[in-house]
């Protein structure tokens, strides 16, 4: 028998898959679920229990949370990547990531063909058809959802025929859950006026009293909360996420345009990605030069955006990602941030490389290595440009 592995969640899709798979192309089914921090032990061996008994001939679980935290997080973090100034792209970075580590997985067992669950209308299928390519050209691609064209009616309906009586019920949210971040799928996100309840999200409000915070920075990346060092800046994250999540932090809804033209909207929740994003850029505004940061700011934007589109294998990316790591050799430090409900507040930052140093000069208060003359001439010589631009073209001004 030919094999395929299925890129397998657990879900009716991908339950689908594995079941058509099976039945009508007659393949050997190994299924592959590539975790990047979204499932507890137990969610795993539910899932795995469910691949079974849908006939797979194998299941495995990828724990990819360091794979991905070392090839896109700690880059977001260096350039504070919030695509549209808002989302800190947590589902659609996760997924080159997931993609990845399933094709090098089918490489190794020799499959025949790689299998993902993605419908035709959404982001996903681009990002899994791309890396699967790329990663392992020689594997045929199935989208079997998106070729049938199938409603999730006539998904269930196959899969009762086939003996299998899951509790497919369509839940009122969908939830995507990982390291950085959770995104909320619902009937208010299909529309442009409406926002999720109170309920749709995961993180329910269960703090009121104000909590300080410090968190550790080193390079660029979070590795210790409250002056205590995480093992790994993974779980430094999980910690503050820990810490966060109970004031309902980090809400918001995402509305851009997908990688095949139309516009998408989602609600998510990310209490410690937008905490740490935020401290972050403090950090670098105390730490950084002028130009530093503008430059980061524009390359940042578009590693954001390609990202999110899938295009992580371009080698552009790895320039762009060089630059970052090069601007961080001076962001450590800490920075203090106050929880409240709903909210966060950066009070402020102590760092070693502190460019807002006094001992040069106190803004709107006190010279330091200048006199007023030095300032006079200054002032002169900067804007002299302009001053003969304007005085050279001053009838053009009058029209």
């Amino acid at each position: 028998m030919k094999k395929v592995v299925l890129a397998f969640s657990g879900g009716l899709d991908t339950s689908y898959c594995a079941v058509y798979l099976s039945k009508e192309l007659g393949l050997e089914v190994h299924a592959a679920l590539a975790d990047t921090g979204g499932f507890s032990p137990e969610e795993l061996k539910t899932i795995e229990k469910r691949a079974y008994a849908l006939g797979v001939k194998s299941f495995v679980a990828l724990d990819v949370r360091e794979e991905y935290y070392r090839t896109a997080v700690r880059y977001m973090i260096f350039g504070n990547v919030l695509k549209n100034g808002s989302y800190p792209i947590s589902v659609s970075s996760e997924r080159i990531a997931q993609a990845t580590a399933i094709a090098g997985y089918a490489r190794g067992l020799q499959a025949d063909y790689l299998c993902h669950g993605s419908t035709g209308a959404g982001n996903d299928q681009v990002r899994f058809d791309m890396v699967f390519n790329i990663i392992a050209p020689e594997i045929e691609v199935l989208a079997t959802i998106r070729e049938k064209r199938l409603s999730r009616a006539e998904e269930i309906e196959y899969l009762r025929m086939h003996g299998v009586d899951f509790d497919f019920k369509k839940a009122e949210y969908s939830i995507n859950q990982g390291i950085w971040g959770t995104s909320i799928g619902g009937r208010e996100t299909l529309t442009s006026n409406r926002t999720l309840p109170e309920e749709a999200y995961p993180s329910q409000l269960t703090q009121s009293k104000p909590r300080n915070v410090a968190l550790t920075f080193e390079k660029g990346e979070l590795v210790g909360i409250d002056g205590v060092r995480a093992q790994n800046p993974i779980e430094a994250i999980l910690q503050l996420q820990r810490l966060a999540a109970p004031y309902a932090i980090g809400r918001d809804m995402h509305v851009g345009d997908t990688i095949i033209g139309i516009k998408g909207r989602v609600g998510f929740e990310a209490a410690a990605p937008l905490v740490i994003i935020k401290s972050h850029h403090m950090l670098e505004k105390h730490t950084l030069g002028k130009w530093q940061l503008f430059w980061k700011d524009q390359i940042a934007a578009f590693y954001g955006n390609y990202l999110h589109e899938g295009q992580y294998y371009d080698p552009v990316m790895r320039d762009i990602e060089a630059f970052l790591e090069s601007s961080q050799r001076t962001v450590s430090g800490e920075v203090f941030v106050e929880l409240h409900p709903y909210r966060f507040v950066i009070v402020g930052v102590t760092s070693p490389h502190d460019l807002f140093n006094t001992s040069f000069g106190a803004y709107g208060e006190t010279m330091s290595d200048w006199s007023a003359e030095d300032v006079k001439g200054f002032g002169k010589i900067f804007g002299y440009q302009n001053k003969m631009y304007h005085l050279i073209n001053k009838d053009l001004e009058k029209k």
